[in-house]
């Protein structure tokens, strides 16, 4: 807890429980000080420049890259691109690769329990181009329904699922289903959406097999606006271009102009070269916790959270039942003693009486949501600065909720 400021201040007189980490992650100090280090010492562009600070910059910029590729096991740096977040990386995919290749009747396969960040983009893509859309469901401890996956990709041009969900903390078992649909559709371009798996489990991009992955700095322990695409160079060097500017360009002439290769093909205009440098302190510090740590931890605090939330009388839980099939999130809808839903927002409201810190809403999962038949849930999530404490406060944030509506 003494690494993160914020939870060093209080207000009210009262201790901040920050229970939101799925919709972004508290920054350690280390994070603000490369960052502060950055903008005070050498705040200059990179690539760009013959003088010192420029240099050291792009030394900093690209050292932040291999540091996230290493994490990641990426083969080569070459293939992490930055973006600003998960949703920009997908729509670089959607809006290169998939306006490409993705043709008439052609059949994406998403499922039900993405991020409208993987969800709308193939929609829209879909809708485009006259191709069809196939939404894979859920079994009934909420994972995703393995046959009917198996079936819809078999004549698929491309697959896109969330490796854990942002409402339920599936943790979905990439690697064996990737093998399964290799087998049975050797062609088929896959891409994770990798925001809610990166910060808190132990990730390989190479031995999941994917082609495309993508991931925030933002929800692990880094800043705002900074994201990353990790692609398959084979795919990169292929694709057109997201966007045209400075430094993706080779030369320029006045009837055309070449391109760089990746990953500077897909970074137009100058980057966000402090978010880059902060990314890269954040999987530092994540290194010397030990990403198998940091799942072991919040494992425990999940198993907690559900063995105490439901005690609690007129609740509904949603996700698998055992911890160690789901990360740290737990969504829930309560009711009153008359069975009528107390609406997620009041929840939440009632909650920050005590500066307990949920999301309520449908997390931009619409399409999961009205699956589940609800309008929208609360939703607490835990990461490595949590403790035992914080679910105590939760749970007894909830007892205040029920005595107020009941």
């Amino acid at each position: 807890m003494a690494d993160f400021p914020l939870l060093n201040t209080t207000i009210k007189d009262k201790r901040i429980v920050y229970l939101d980490s799925t919709a972004t992650a508290l920054k350690p100090q280390i994070v603000l000080d490369a960052m502060d280090r950055y903008y005070r010492e050498y705040s200059a562009n990179v690539f760009r420049g013959l003088y010192d600070i420029s240099e050291r910059a792009t030394a900093e910029f690209e050292k932040a890259r291999e540091k996230i590729a290493k994490f990641i096991g990426a083969a080569i740096s070459r293939e992490v691109i930055f973006a600003r977040n998960a949703s920009e990386a997908l729509n670089l995919v959607a809006s290169t690769w998939g306006k490409e290749n993705i043709k008439k009747n052609d059949v994406v396969v998403t499922t039900i329990m993405e991020h409208h960040s993987n969800f709308v983009p193939w929609q829209q893509l879909t809708a485009e181009k006259g191709a069809i859309l196939k939404v894979v469901g859920l079994d009934l401890d909420y994972k995703l329904d393995e046959a009917e996956l198996l079936s819809a990709v078999k004549e698929a041009k491309l697959l896109a699922l969330t490796h854990i969900s942002n409402v339920l903390g599936t943790i979905n078992p990439i690697r064996s289903l990737i093998k399964k649909i290799r087998k049975i559709n050797s062609d088929i371009v896959i891409v994770v959406d990798g925001a809610q798996s990166v910060p808190h489990i132990p990730v390989n991009v190479r031995a999941l097999d994917c082609d495309f992955f993508a991931f925030s700095g933002h929800k692990m322990l880094g800043p705002t606006g900074i994201g990353v695409l990790w692609g398959k160079l084979k795919y990169l060097k292929q694709m057109s271009p997201y966007m045209y500017g400075g430094e993706m360009i080779k030369q320029v002439y006045l009837t055309k102009s070449t391109f760089q290769e990746p990953p500077l093909k897909f970074e137009a205009g100058t980057p966000d070269i402090a978010g880059a440098i902060g990314l890269g302190a954040a999987v530092d510090y994540l290194n010397s916790i030990g990403m198998d740590n940091v799942r072991k931890y919040e494992e425990e605090l999940t198993e907690l959270a559900l063995l105490k939330l439901s005690k609690l009388p007129n609740i509904k839980i949603y996700g698998p039942k055992k911890a160690s099939s789901r990360c740290g999130v737990v969504a829930f809808n309560l009711f009153n003693k008359d069975k009528v839903l107390i609406h997620p927002h009041d929840v939440a409201q009632v909650l920050n009486e005590d500066n307990v810190c949920v999301r309520s809403g449908h997390h931009c999962a619409m399409p999961l949501h009205d699956n589940l038949n609800v309008v929208a849930t609360t939703r607490a999530s835990f990461y490595i600065y949590n403790t035992k404490r914080d679910v105590d406060a939760l749970v007894l944030g909830l007892k205040k909720v029920i005595d107020i509506f009941s």
